[in-house]
């Protein structure tokens, strides 16, 4: 019963890492410093009203914070919502 239940778990974990491995690639985080790059510059050709050009001041200024605690997935999500207010 015991190598029963082993093998039950060992294959789950197998078929687990099977699926996690055929992720396609765009699942991953885009380096911070990449993002924060591309918003930067979508940010000084734009045209912005004060309010949204606060919001996105804000949202950089959060990101920033979350790539230097390596946190490039938060980090990509308020960059990709400052990328919305700019249009991009």
């Amino acid at each position: 019963m015991k190598k029963l239940v082993t093998a039950t778990v060992f294959n789950s974990l197998a078929i687990v890492g099977l699926v996690a491995g055929s992720l396609p690639a765009s699942a991953a985080a885009v380096p911070c410093e990449q993002m924060l790059s591309e918003m930067r510059a979508a940010k000084a050709s734009a045209k912005l009203s004060d309010v949204d050009s606060a919001k996105v001041n804000d949202l950089e200024t959060k990101a920033v914070e979350r790539c230097n605690a390596d946190d490039d997935t938060r980090s990509d999500k308020f960059l990709a919502d400052a990328l919305k207010i700019l249009g991009k």
